[in-house]
Formats: structure tokens, sequence, C-alpha cells
């Protein structure tokens, strides 16, 4: 068996704290950089298995483009620069589900809906966050779009768990959301706008003193959505029993039949439902989630509904690479054989068979040739009948 080295995500980034690069940027030195290419083309496959089309927005475009609609939210995040060419203004992606919904609305709008799309690549941000110190790091994902049915939500939902599952990573939960259920609830109590925003505030906060004292008559309400937050079942059974006005009884509803499907498509996924979150949720308009793993701190990514710079409906996720690297299990090293100058290339194309790299010497080795092995850092050597250890 070959050996087990550290979780990928465990190594220091060197090259940042020693000035050589700015905070939030590192270097991805072997084998780490391989792994988490693999991995990549993994969720890729995963996606493509369940009939998603892989597209590549480029990395820079102009700025109002990636600004167009809820791209607003990120445009703090989001380096410019001066095209040279068009004397415009470009933006670096800072997020790539916007790219792929404006492909969806430009080049593929006479494609059947809904259009199913993954994407995977890197995106770029001016801050990073106390949980993702990186400010670039990579996305892979899908969105569908096109389509309004509850199936689709379902879909995209089971999909981020399967493919990140099938990395590896286990411990799996998904904790689902709806950003318009306690605002339909503070609308249907007729709170004025200020008293809203201060509502909303104190929900987001999870503040119950503060949301008691603003919330006026949404609060009592408002207050039950904090205290159903846990197990997915019971959140919704708590759910059922509030007096709700009619927008926000179907919104439970649609939840009901959401965590039902989840849970009938992933028996083995623990869902759980946190009714009254909306912060990061903003520009959704329809049920979220969140996708995380037991032995990591942080989210593997998230998704849901949202409304395309078209005007359509669509649906999907995004994975954050760097934390799914971090969820799964120490990857094995693999060998690299040192091979002295002169042996056979028979016997090096039988390694690379067998699924061993090699690393073969450009002239005649001075000295012990298990010596020139390590200090070429490889892990074994061809001493002109087996492979040895070093």
């Amino acid at each position: 068996m070959a050996p087990r080295g550290r979780n990928p995500a465990n190594d220091s980034d060197a090259s940042a704290a020693a000035g050589l690069l700015p905070a939030g940027l590192r270097d991805v030195l072997p084998p780490r950089a391989e792994w988490e290419a693999q991995a990549s083309e993994k969720l890729i496959a995963s996606f493509a298995a369940h009939g998603y089309l892989r597209v590549k927005p480029p990395l820079i475009e102009f700025e109002e483009t990636l600004l167009a609609g809820s791209g607003q939210d990120l445009a703090g995040q989001m380096f410019r620069v001066m095209d040279p060419v068009s004397q415009r203004m470009m933006g670096l992606r800072t997020d790539i589900t916007l790219q792929v919904a404006r492909i969806a609305a430009s080049r593929m709008k006479d494609s059947t809906r809904p259009v199913r799309l993954a994407y995977a690549g890197q995106v770029l941000r001016v801050r990073g966050t106390q949980l993702r110190p990186e400010r670039q790091f990579a996305q892979a994902g899908v969105e569908l779009i096109g389509s309004d049915a509850l199936a689709a939500d379902v879909e995209v939902a089971v999909l981020a768990a399967e493919a990140v599952a099938a990395l590896g990573v286990g411990g799996l939960s998904l904790d689902i959301t709806q950003p318009l259920l306690a605002p339909a609830i503070i609308e249907a109590h007729g709170l004025e706008p200020k008293q809203a925003r201060a509502a909303r505030r104190a929900l987001d906060r999870k503040d119950a003193a503060e949301l008691k004292a603003v919330g006026g008559a949404a609060a009592p309400t408002l207050l039950k959505l904090l205290a159903l937050t846990g197990p997915a079942q019971a959140a919704l059974d708590g759910l059922k029993k509030l007096k709700l006005p009619a927008a926000a009884a179907k919104i439970v509803a649609d939840l009901d039949r959401l965590v039902a499907e989840v849970s009938a498509a992933a028996p083995d996924l623990l869902v759980t439902l946190d009714p009254g979150e909306f912060r990061g949720f903003e520009y959704h308009t329809g049920i979220a989630f969140t996708l995380f793993a037991r032995n990591v701190r942080g989210e593997l990514g998230r998704g849901g509904r949202y409304t395309a710079p078209a005007g359509e409906t669509a649906t999907g996720f995004t994975l954050y690479l760097d934390s799914v690297m971090r969820a799964l299990p120490p990857q094995p090293v693999p060998q690299l054989v040192y091979l002295s100058y002169g042996t056979p290339r028979a016997v090096a194309a039988k390694l690379r068979q067998d699924g061993r790299a090699t690393w073969a010497a450009l002239a005649k080795e001075k000295g012990d040739i298990k010596m020139a092995a390590k200090a070429a850092g490889c892990s074994h050597w061809w001493d002109g009948k087996a492979v040895q250890s070093v």
C-alpha cells in the first residue's frame, strides 16, 4: 500500500508568510495540486453523468456584465482593470454562477429549457473571510436554468451531496433555509419599513431579546422561527403548528415537500432546517441550502433558487474546492521511482503502467544510486531487478 500523506489543506502558506505573495494567495505544490485537479475532474464527471454540460466562461469580463442583477452583491469584492482595447472597465470574476446564467441567456438562448450547465474554475476576491482567508480559490458547480419546478431544487441539492460523497467525503449534512419565509411573516403583520429592517437585522443576528423588542406583532412568530432550527422533520412539525399567513404557509408546504423528496433520494444525508436564516442568501428567490461535512469547519458549498439576468428562473449550487479538499481523508502519496541512467525504457513503461510515477536520471550517477534517489526526492529506486524503498 502506498504511504499515507497529510491532508492537502494542512500545508502551510509559506510563500505568503514570507512576503513572496500577497496575503490570501498561495502556490499550490505537488502532490496537492494534482489532488485538487483530480477532485475537480471527478466532480465534473459526476455532473456530466446527470446530464450537465460543461461550459468555460472567461476569467475577466466587462464590469457591467459581472455586476448585472444580483452580481451587485459582490461588487465590493471585485478587482477592476481598464481594458486598453475598448477603454471600458473590466472585472475579474468573483463567482462563476452568474457567468453561466449569462451564457444560457445569450449564447444558448435557443437551447431547449431547462438547460443544465456545469463549470469549474478559479475566482478572485478582494478580501478573504475568517473561515476562508484565501482570496483566490477554485469553484465547481452546476446551474439548472429555465424551470421553476420543485423537482429542480431537489435535483441540484441531492446532486451536490452525491458528487461530494463520491470523492470520499463522509458525514455530510444539508442545511436548508427559505430566505422568503421571514419577510412573508413580517409583511403580513404590516410592520413599517424601518421596523421591518430592524426585525430582520435582529433575526439575522439571532438576537432574541432585540427581536422581541423591535418585532412588534410579528415578534412571537419570528421568535419561534429561531427556536425551530435543527433536524428538518422536527423543525417542520413545529412550523406546521404555527398560525402563519397564507404566503408563509405556502412556503412551509413547499419546504415539507422538498425535505421529503431529498430524504427519500438521499436517505444517508442528514437534513437540517434553519427557517429564519437569510444572511448570505439575499439574492435567492426560493429554497436555498448549504452543504457541510462533520469533520470540517465552514461550508463545502451552497446553492438555491435565484432569478437569472434574463429573468429566467434558475437553481444551482457552487462547491468550494479548498473546503472540499479539507474534508477529504488523507490522500495516498504516489511512489516516485528513481531510475538510474541507462535503465531500459521497458522498465519505465511497466512502472507507469502499474501506476507508479517514474523519474529518470539524465546522466550517470556519481556514487550510490540509493543516495541519488533520496537526494532527488524520490520515495523508491530501481536496483536493476526490483523497486526498493529509499
